[in-house]
């Protein structure tokens, strides 16, 4: 396949986004003396044991938990079948080109998100800071998935599933069995199945609201302690121990959804939820709605704006080739979605058939779906336990790769900001991993406690769902237009060898920064105050939720008065543009403990 190749000086310069990238030199006195520049070095990074690692790494990260309970209900709700026409469209234009953008800057720079925007564009550093507060946010309960479902895991080794009937101390009078054989077909209106009160009552617990916060629930903190254990050790020796561990959490979620897949199309009733999941409403795609979920269901299940990309790009070889990373990861995620979609369906459908229901009454997404709809059906199935266990222990492989990929981003930038400093005190990076894990693990215990669910729909709503598409676009907008488009390009060339196709320079200058615009009005014209089920959050908590998304939507101005402040130039003015002005030819990272700065000449001795 032959790469679209020019010489630097071919009509480059006439291409959009070239034009803020002629601030050679400081506009302005500058403040300090005339100096010689330095001779070009490096710094020597740690890399990838091989490409597969990297490749496995970010198809780890990007195939999580969201494949599994949101894009399924996604497709229902938007079209069946039809919904894969913007789907995959969305990918083209947008998923794809960002995908190729993130991982190219994070390659040529070697740098976590917030030293990569800094070089790139000192002005709207403040972006990759607020892409690291995000993943942080997220890291802190994401774990809390994986210690639910640590704990219905252990509790698949029963004689009984526990969530099978209503003959528990934790069932209400409510309580209502479709499988018992005394039940009838006059199902009350309210009652509630065995697996609902079972992760209600039993797992979580749960409070009237987040204003009763209770108490820790033992049962879940040994759980989120082991979840934590094992984020330590998949990354305590940086991308060395990711590399390994990857080989088999990236790929054993395939190996169940394939066998969950095989039992599945052969229950009665599954063809009827297949063919609710596949069939085309094909009137729905006159709706804006359906090309907007689109769009941000490939942003959020690839990963973009997290910063995770840019961390994992920046442990790449110089010339790696980064076109085949792109499609293998974009198009693997995609057909994962697709795939667990006729895995959840042909459950689904039959549950229905056996609740004698329409599949439609028995969709659902997010935690309900993967911790109470999907263990009622499975509770039907010959060897029960033998597929709980199964499918619980995929969810923690699925959560466990998103897990480590956030806190990797963590300490990635941690050590490319305050690396000497850090290892003045605590020596070895293991120390530095582990105070991070330790810090997040209390965070995290507010969610574990009898009223966490409330906090967790809170923060899960606020911490990246208001504030992601705003701090997506001010990050493309400074590497695309800014930093430029045909400048990256042209970065990629000296990597690579090759200059990337036309059509991602196209994506990366128009059609990627309109549609995340795009997305973030609509976001803003549909909004509206957050509810679990039937509660309302009080004004206090929604007061709390803003408070957790300006946590990352005031680092962009922070970051912009930070780089003012820091520019040369004896006016505003002067410094505005100055602050405008890449700093990757006059800017190398300072050397930290374990780190060896080099001089061209010495490079050839590495």
């Amino acid at each position: 396949m032959k790469y679209f190749e020019a010489n630097q000086h071919d009509h480059f310069e006439d291409f959009p986004g070239s034009e803020m990238q002629e601030f050679s030199e400081p506009v302005g006195e500058s403040k300090v003396a005339p100096y010689e520049k330095p001779v070009e070095q490096h710094v020597v990074r740690p890399n990838w044991g091989k490409k597969l690692e990297f490749i496995l790494a970010c198809v780890g990260y990007a195939v999580g938990l969201g494949n599994v309970w949101r894009f399924p209900y996604l497709c229902y709700i938007s079209g069946g079948g039809a919904f894969l026409i913007p789907y995959f469209i969305m990918l083209f234009l947008c998923g794809i080109p960002l995908l190729y953008m993130e991982m190219a800057v994070g390659q040529y720079t070697r740098l976590g998100p917030i030293g990569a925007l800094e070089k790139l564009c000192p002005l709207f550093k403040g972006a990759g800071l607020a892409t690291v507060v995000i993943s942080y946010l997220l890291c802190t309960y994401y774990n809390v998935i994986i210690a639910w479902a640590g704990y219905y895991f252990v509790q698949c080794f029963q004689t009984e599933l526990p969530w099978a009937t209503c003959n528990h101390t934790w069932n209400s009078d409510k309580c209502w069995d479709d499988y018992s054989p005394n039940a009838t077909l006059l199902r009350p209106n309210d009652s509630v199945s065995p697996s609902e009160e079972f992760y209600n009552n039993n797992v979580l617990e749960q409070t009237s609201g987040i204003d009763v916060v209770g108490s820790i629930r033992w049962q879940l903190l040994i759980p989120l302690f082991i979840s934590w254990v094992a984020v330590y050790f998949c990354i305590w020796k940086g991308v060395k121990s990711t590399g390994k561990v990857v080989y088999f959490t990236a790929t054993f979620p395939y190996v169940v959804l394939i066998v969950l897949f095989g039992r599945g199309i052969t229950l009665p009733g599954s063809y009827k939820g297949i063919s609710f999941f596949i069939y085309p409403k094909w009137e729905l795609l006159l709706d804006p709605a359906v090309w907007v979920n689109a769009a941000a269901q490939n942003f959020n299940s690839i990963g973009i704006a997290f910063g995770s990309l840019i961390a994992f790009s920046s442990y790449n070889k110089f010339n790696n080739r980064i076109f085949p990373d792109v499609m293998s990861v974009s198009l693997l995620n995609a057909a994962t979605s697709i795939f667990a979609g006729f895995v959840i369906f042909s459950i689904l459908g039959h549950i229905a058939y056996t609740q004698g229901k329409e599949v439609e009454d028995v969709v659902t997404q997010g935690p309900g779906l993967v911790f109470v709809t999907y263990p009622a059906a499975l509770v039907n199935m010959p060897i029960s336990q033998l597929w709980a266990a199964l499918f619980f222990f995929m969810l923690m492989c699925l959560g466990i790769d998103s897990q480590f990929a956030m806190v990797e981003v963590i300490i990635t930038s941690l050590e490319d900001h305050f690396g000497r400093f850090i290892y003045r005190f605590l020596r070895r990076k293991e120390l530095l991993v582990l105070v991070v894990c330790v810090i997040s693990f209390l965070i995290g215990l507010i969610y574990i406690t009898q009223g966490g669910i409330y906090f967790f729909r809170l923060v899960d709503a606020y911490a990246a769902g208001i504030s992601l598409m705003y701090l997506a676009f001010f990050e493309v907008v400074a590497i695309v237009w800014i930093y430029g488009a045909n400048r990256l390009a042209r970065n990629v060339k000296e990597m690579t060898g090759n200059y990337p196709y036309m059509y991602f320079r196209v994506c990366w200058w128009s059609f990627a920064p309109l549609l995340i615009l795009a997305i973030w009005i609509f976001g803003w014209v549909k909004y509206k105050p957050i509810t679990y089920g039937n509660y309302i959050y009080p004004d206090w908590a929604i007061g709390l939720g803003w408070g957790v998304a300006l946590l990352s939507i005031l680092c962009i101005p922070g970051g912009m008065i930070h780089a003012l402040y820091q520019a040369e130039g004896q006016t505003l003015w002067q410094r505005f543009r100055n602050s405008l002005r890449s700093k990757l030819e006059d800017s190398v990272p300072k050397p930290f403990n374990g780190v060896v700065m080099v001089s061209m000449n010495e490079k050839e001795q590495l």
